[in-house]
């Protein structure tokens, strides 16, 4: 059967970040709790990071801009050899960097460092052509790129805070393109969902607080930049919070429990709030349950909206109903449990950490093996209605 895995932009990428989310967490928590080696030169907390960031989410990122580009320019939709292109060059990235010790650092860098723009330039045309309101997503892009690059250099200087520093600013600039995205899809979808129950107009999205949403994580970012890990960054984290647990509020979150494609993109929108006021109260108190903000963010927040968006749009732009299998309801599940259990697995549970991170990477795992078990044949196949992409 003739694979269609680059006859659209999402296939490939989706296909990609799925089995990269796979492979690492088992290659960190093998590290982490039994010292199996990486392969990679670099410190295991920086390359888990890194990796994490820069290629399970990246790929992700990729897969959904090569899909809603061709949708919101109307224009003819990506496939084959530039598709081609695009993931060998994140594979060549991530496969130097599992190799770093064997090379001199500007080779992983450089194949590294490739990926975000070859993906600027294959979307920027069309939107440019088309002078679309989503042009500006290519500034995102950029200030993503360059903290990869301030990683790398980091990196080669052996400054591993300034590294660290690096992905923090990067994780912001993807929470903000998520705030800007996720704020219009949430709704979007949740106003689809209950008007096929019979509901009309009780969602509201109030134009004030998506301007007040985004202005809030620029600042997140420029704390970070400026001021990281100081009382300023947590205090901008907690009015972060805030602002955007209210902006959750008016989307009706409770009317679509019976939904599980709905719902999901509903809990990993909570999880920003929840992440940024993690932040706020470790920041600006030190307390114990706040310690693993960050997973808040990275596997509540991104990792879920990811999963939500990958399964969702796979489905729709392969000609098939938006119903969720039972198999990714408990992907969704265990993902969320994975989730819960890095964040607050040591301080509410008291488990030990090496015990935290074991469970947490098996329900990660278990949750991204299910989605393959049932995406692949989706991503790898033909549309179930026949037509092209």
């Amino acid at each position: 059967m003739k694979s269609n895995l680059f006859a659209y932009g999402f296939r490939s990428h989706f296909f990609l970040a799925g089995v990269a989310a796979l492979l690492l967490v088992v290659l960190w928590a093998m590290n982490f709790v039994a010292g199996t080696p990486i392969g990679s030169g670099w410190p295991p907390t920086l390359w888990h990071g890194h990796e994490m960031l820069f290629g399970f989410i990246a790929s992700a990122i990729a897969g959904f801009m090569l899909t809603a580009v061709p949708s919101w320019t109307g224009q003819k939709g990506f496939a084959g050899r530039p598709l081609i292109a695009l993931a060998l060059v994140w594979l060549s990235g991530r496969l130097l960097i599992a190799s770093s010790s064997l090379w001199p650092p500007w080779v992983p860098m450089t194949a590294d460092l490739a990926f975000l723009p070859l993906l600027a330039a294959l979307v920027m045309i069309p939107l440019l052509r088309s002078k679309n309101r989503n042009t500006p997503l290519l500034i995102v892009l950029g200030a993503l790129w360059l903290t990869n690059l301030v990683f790398h250099v980091a990196l080669i200087h052996r400054d591993a805070p300034l590294a660290r520093h690096s992905l923090i600013v990067g994780i912001d600039i993807v929470l903000f393109l998520l705030t800007v995205i996720g704020g219009r899809i949430v709704p979007a979808f949740t106003t689809s969902a209950l008007r096929q129950q019979g509901v009309e107009g009780v969602l509201k999205s109030r134009t004030s607080l998506t301007v007040l949403s985004v202005a809030a994580m620029g600042c997140v970012i420029a704390s970070d930049v400026f001021w990281p890990d100081r009382r300023i960054a947590g205090g901008v984290a907690g009015i972060a919070a805030f602002i955007q647990g209210v902006r959750l509020l008016q989307w009706q979150t409770l009317r679509t429990l019976r939904q599980p494609i709905v719902w999901i993109l509903h809990l990993a929108y909570a999880w920003l709030p929840i992440g940024l006021a993690l932040k706020a109260a470790a920041l600006l108190g030190g307390y114990e349950i706040a310690a693993f903000w960050l997973h808040a963010l990275t596997i509540g927040a991104l990792a879920t909206m990811i999963t939500a968006v990958m399964t969702r749009a796979s489905l729709g732009h392969t000609g098939r109903p938006l119903v969720t299998h039972p198999l990714i309801t408990l992907a969704y599940v265990l993902l969320t449990a994975a989730a819960v259990l890095r964040v607050f697995g040591l301080s509410m549970l008291r488990l030990s950490y090496p015990m935290v991170i074991t469970w947490a990477a098996i329900f990660w795992t278990t949750s991204f093996a299910l989605f393959l078990g049932v995406y692949t044949p989706i991503l790898w196949g033909p549309r179930a209605d026949g037509k092209p992409g």
